[in-house]
């Protein structure tokens, strides 16, 4: 999962909101460093990839990329889920993306003196170029793949991946569709 699904599955708990957003950037148990809430969110964070990244749905999605992409595979997998995502949001919020985007980036901004630099940054560019809302149309995929590519100690052709969503669209979409509310069910689990 990426940005918008790890946003959305933290609900409205400024700290898990927080954790979920700046867990990339804090490495082991540095976690322990945060307050209660925002640990909890770094933890979240972690158990959602980790089951996203050993659940056989999710799997299928990652093997069905070009073998091209290589262990960016699951990057791009990510990014696809969070356009399916947004795509059609109506279908898991009753907020319109808009305003639940426009929420999560004054709570991260909000709290972003807590961040480590690098998320910091994330988040000066992720609002200004307004990231998650784009994600719901292909060429929103493709700028941010093409973004994470050019910031890859070697340049992998990321954004190229969007031409297998567009191919492949609905089998990709059956797979989020299946896959995402079992992760949201997970998620309700480790959250109580």
């Amino acid at each position: 999962m990426n940005f918008l699904a790890h946003l959305y599955l933290a609900g409205e708990d400024e700290g898990l909101i927080v954790g979920n957003f700046i867990a990339d950037s804090v490495k082991g148990n540095k976690f322990n460093d945060y307050g209660p809430r925002i640990a909890k969110g770094i933890q979240m964070h972690r158990e959602i990839d980790f089951f996203s990244d050993t659940h056989p749905v999710y799997r299928q999605s990652v093997h069905r990329l070009s073998p091209t992409y290589g262990k960016f595979s699951g990057v791009i997998t990510d990014m696809f889920y969070d356009h399916f995502l947004a795509k059609y949001w109506n279908d898991y919020s009753n907020i319109p993306l808009k305003d639940f985007v426009e929420n999560a980036y004054a709570i991260l901004r909000h709290h972003q003196a807590e961040f480590p630099e690098k998320s910091r940054v994330i988040l000066t560019y992720m609002s200004k170029h307004d990231w998650l809302t784009s994600y719901a149309k292909p060429e929103g995929i493709r700028r941010a793949l093409k973004g994470l590519s050019e910031r890859m100690a070697y340049y992998s052709p990321m954004d190229e991946a969007v031409n297998e969503l567009e191919k492949d669209f609905e089998l990709y979409k059956a797979d989020f569709t299946e896959f995402f509310p079992l992760l949201q069910k997970h998620v309700e689990h480790f959250k109580a």
